[in-house]
Order: structure tokens, then sequence, then C-alpha cells
């Protein structure tokens, strides 16, 4: 089983630079996915390519399970690239998109099988930040008033989280939404308006329930379980 790993770590760089010069010609044109070549080149390019995606996919998803901190860490910082302070923990099972443009601060707990999809804009979290279990952080949505149920220009952005913020479990973030320093995000609510700093919120969408104090010192040190 060790060659679907080898290939992974000869590919999953290069991957990492053609996104990364897309991003930098990246254009406010739409294309249009429908509209395939019926020529024969054209269709076995693109059946290699949807076979490339996908087992880049699986390999990422694959790498969350590997029941060890310090080899899924190696991963994440030096091979897909993520920023990842010295102390920040990403728990078992999480499944990271776009890795190359997610940020995690100093202290940040990222719980067990969270989703942080940082494709369409990045993913920048601060500080001694807690992610509960089951989070899930979204940064691309389909119009489900297109013809062609696209992901349009309105319908993604980068999301942003201020040190300090406790996001309970369950939660969904939306894209362009930036949580602010100190906020609380109650289990099971689903963001997609900005969050102003110290404030809790809860419900579907959520709403201000109540104000945190200000006077927060915590820092988390980096400390985790074993394996898992």
């Amino acid at each position: 089983m060790f060659w679907k790993w080898i290939i992974f770590i000869l590919i999953a760089p290069l991957t990492i630079i053609k996104n990364k010069s897309r991003l930098s010609k990246k254009s406010d044109q739409i294309p249009d996915q429908h509209e395939i070549s019926t020529s024969t080149h054209r269709r076995i390019i693109y059946h290699f390519r949807q076979l490339y995606l996908g087992y880049m996919r699986y390999i990422t998803f694959q790498i969350g399970y590997i029941p060890s901190h310090h080899i899924r860490n190696f991963i994440y910082r030096h091979i897909l690239d993520v920023k990842l302070a010295p102390t920040a923990i990403i728990y078992f099972g999480a499944e990271i998109r776009g890795a190359y443009q997610l940020k995690i601060g100093r202290g940040t707990i990222i719980g067990d099988k969270s989703v942080l999809d940082a494709r369409q804009g990045g993913i920048t979290i601060g500080e001694n930040v807690q992610l509960g279990s089951f989070v899930k952080l979204w940064t691309d949505s389909h119009d489900h008033d297109d013809p062609y149920f696209r992901s349009l220009p309105h319908k993604h952005g980068p999301i942003t989280i201020g040190d300090r913020v406790w996001i309970g479990p369950d939660v969904t973030i939306l894209h362009s939404v930036n949580i602010g320093e100190g906020a609380v995000v109650a289990a099971g609510a689903v963001v997609t308006k900005n969050v102003e700093p110290y404030t809790i919120v809860g419900g579907i969408p959520a709403k201000k329930i109540g104000e945190r104090s200000h006077n927060l010192r915590y820092i988390f040190d980096g400390k985790h379980c074993k394996f898992y």
C-alpha cells in the first residue's frame, strides 16, 4: 500500500504549483464547464484529469486518518503547504481542501472530522481558536438559480476567524464570513454573515444571543491526545 503514498508525495507539490499559478492568473470570467468538446483528444484529457483530481482527493482524505500527529503535520506543512503554526492541532479525520490556502495560528485546535474547504479565497484561522468536532467551513457554494448550477463569484469568498474564537460542534460557516476576536458560535449554528468580536451567536441562521467577556487570557499550549 506504500505505492499510493509515493505517488502522492511526487505529484502533490505539482498540484500546489499549478493551483498557485492558476490563482495568480485568475480573471472574472466564468468558464462554461458544460461545453466539453466531443473530440477524442479532449475527452481523453478530461477523463485523465478527473482521475487525477479524484486520486488527490482520496489521498488527502486518507491523511486525516493516519494515527500520528507528527506524520500528519509533516504532510500538511511540507507536502500540502498548509501554514500550520508549531502548536496548532488538527485532530483525527479532518478533511482539508485547497490546503495551500489554509492558515492556522498558534495554539489553535481543529476538532475531529472537521471540513476546511479553503479552495475559493482561503481560510485564515487566528491563535488559540477552538473548533469543535464536525465543524464545516465552506468558501464555495453553488448558485441555485444558475441554469448550470455553477459556483458564481458572489457564491464564494474567504473565511477569517479571529483569535480566541470558540466554535461549537456541528457548526457550519459559509463563504465570505469574518468572525471577530473572542466570538462564540453555539453548537449546530449556521453562520452566513459576519460576527462581531466577543459576540455569542446561535441558531439557523446564526443570530446574536449574548456577549462574551473581553478579558480573555488563555493560551493553548499544543498538548494533544496521542494517535487521535
